[in-house]
C-alpha cells in the first residue's frame, strides 16, 4: 500500500490521517504536474492531483475517500460508521463550501500565488475571503464553544477536514485569535503529533518560500 503525497493542503491532510491511524503504508513524495511526470501518474489519477492511495492493485484518489478507506482499513471510528456518520458528513460538506473555502481563498492569494510566482496578491479577493471566513467562523465558534471536537468529545475526520488550511496560517494570516473556541480547538489538534508534524521522517521537500 502506497500513499503519493506532497506538502500542499489536501495531500498533507491524507498523510496526517494515515499517520494518526498508524496505517502500514509506504509514503512517496510525488509531483504529477512536473515536466515529464504526467505519463507515470495519469493511470493513477486522471486529474494529475494528489493525494493518491495505491492498494490491492487499484488506486483511490480524493482525500475524503482515502480517509474513509484508511479508517475502515484500520477498524477505526475516526471516519464514523455509526449514527454520527450523517452529522460528520454534514460538517465535511459545510466545511468545503464555507470555512475551508474561505481559508483557501485567502491562502491562495497570500500564500500559493506568491509561493509559486502565479501573480500578485489580489487584496479584493483577500477581503472577500476574510468576509466569508468571519461569517463561517461565527458558526464554527458556536459549535465548538461547549465541546472539544466537532462531533462532541471524540475526534473525527470532520476535525481534520475542517482544519485543512490552518497549518498554513503563517501565510494566510487568518484571524483565528478572534475566535477563542476555534483557537482552543486548533491548539488541541496541534497536540496530536500526526497532525502537527505529519512529514516527520519522510522524504518531503519543503514548499518554496514566500518572497518578502
Amino acid at each position: 500500500m502506497k500513499l503519493y503525497f506532497s506538502r500542499n493542503p489536501n495531500p498533507r491532510l491524507a498523510v496526517a490521517v494515515a499517520r494518526f491511524l498508524k496505517t502500514d503504508v509506504a509514503f512517496e513524495f510525488a509531483a504529477p504536474m512536473a515536466p515529464g511526470q504526467s505519463e507515470r501518474y495519469l493511470p493513477l489519477n486522471p486529474n494529475l492531483l494528489l493525494p493518491i492511495l495505491e492498494h490491492s492493485g487499484r488506486t483511490l484518489w480524493e482525500c475524503d475517500a482515502i480517509a474513509c478507506w484508511l479508517s475502515r482499513h484500520a477498524g477505526s471510528n475516526f471516519w464514523r460508521t455509526d449514527g454520527e456518520e450523517p452529522d460528520m458528513i454534514r460538517w465535511i460538506s459545510w466545511a468545503k463550501e464555507n470555512f475551508m473555502k474561505a481559508c483557501d481563498t485567502v491562502h491562495w492569494e497570500r500564500g500559493t500565488k506568491l509561493r509559486y510566482n502565479i501573480g500578485p496578491c489580489d487584496d479584493m479577493m483577500v477581503a472577500e475571503g476574510l468576509r466569508q471566513f468571519n461569517r463561517a467562523a461565527v458558526i464554527l465558534e458556536s459549535e465548538l464553544s461547549n465541546q472539544s471536537w466537532i462531533l462532541g468529545e471524540t475526534i473525527s475526520f470532520a476535525d481534520f477536514r475542517m482544519a485543512t488550511f490552518l497549518p498554513f496560517n503563517d501565510a494566510a494570516r487568518l484571524p483565528i485569535e478572534d475566535y477563542p473556541a476555534i483557537r482552543r480547538w486548533s491548539d488541541r489538534l496541534n497536540q496530536i503529533e500526526a497532525w502537527r508534524d505529519p512529514f516527520r521522517g519522510l522524504d518531503a521537500p519543503c514548499l518554496p518560500p514566500i518572497p518578502d
